[in-house]
């Protein structure tokens, strides 16, 4: 009866202590929050709270056992550094997740590429960091992974350069082209002034005259005047008579007479 009911004790001790511990990072969720602080460091200190006050809330359900939790810490701080480096993958994330926080190569809501992935983060783990793709695909890669390997923010600066590659045919008027291009980049309202766009023939190539076409516009911009551009191009090319050639091959055969 007596081991009964101190099993029941622990166990509400620990159902309780977890509320509490989930209240206790609500609020200091809040209250960073209304201070203005970083959302990305706001969701890493939580982390670390909860998990931090979930462990104090075990040791005293282990207490109301009548465990010595002295001796529990004591054989826990024992097997800490087996653990340690059974666990060095994980410890490595941890420490790759404090860079990060620290030193920002990114922000929530950025879209970056790192660690063989592509996505906007979501939110920065203790050990891993979370992303979705455009398709809403959740991706979550360790930090210690982004960390290790060169990181591309699409979103960290307010301007970016469209490049795009346009193929005219070779018999076809490269000023003329040209003058249709520039045409359709002027009317764009979402084409930044400042730099100026350009088009200029880049390169000679086995089948067309390549021609870079290079507006800046506002980083929220990209993809939407990206594609609005490649379709404007292709449709008055065509009603000017100028080809975007398929990549071709001319094969000469000869007849060759028997002797």
């Amino acid at each position: 009866m007596d081991w009964g009911i101190k099993i029941v004790i622990a166990i509400a001790i620990f159902v309780v202590g977890k509320m509490l511990a989930r209240m206790i990072v609500n609020l200091l969720d809040k209250a960073l929050r209304k201070t203005g602080t970083d959302t990305m460091l706001v969701g890493f200190l939580c982390n670390i709270a909860y998990s931090v006050l979930l462990i104090a809330v075990l040791l005293a359900a282990v207490d109301s056992l009548g465990v010595n939790v002295t001796s529990l810490l004591a054989i826990l701080g024992a097997a800490g550094l087996a653990v340690g480096l059974a666990l060095k993958d994980s410890l490595s994330n941890f420490a790759a997740g404090v860079m990060i926080i620290i030193f920002r190569p990114f922000n929530i809501g950025d879209f970056i590429s790192a660690g063989g992935a592509s996505g906007v983060v979501d939110e920065i783990g203790i050990f891993s960091t979370l992303m979705h793709t455009g398709d809403n695909q959740r991706i979550i890669v360790p930090n210690s992974a982004i960390l290790g390997s060169n990181i591309t923010n699409a979103s960290a600066l307010p301007t970016r350069r469209i490049d795009l590659v346009i193929g005219i045919g070779y018999d076809d008027n490269i000023g003329q082209a040209r003058d249709i291009i520039m045409t359709i980049l002027n009317a764009e309202d979402r084409i930044l002034e400042d730099p100026a766009p350009a088009v200029a023939v880049s390169e000679l190539g086995d089948s067309s005259v390549n021609l870079n076409v290079r507006p800046w516009v506002n980083t929220g911009d990209y993809w939407a005047v990206r594609a609005d551009l490649l379709e404007g191009i292709k449709i008055k090319l065509d009603e000017a008579g100028i080809s975007i050639p398929y990549p071709q091959q001319d094969v000469h055969m000869h007849e060759i007479k028997a002797g």
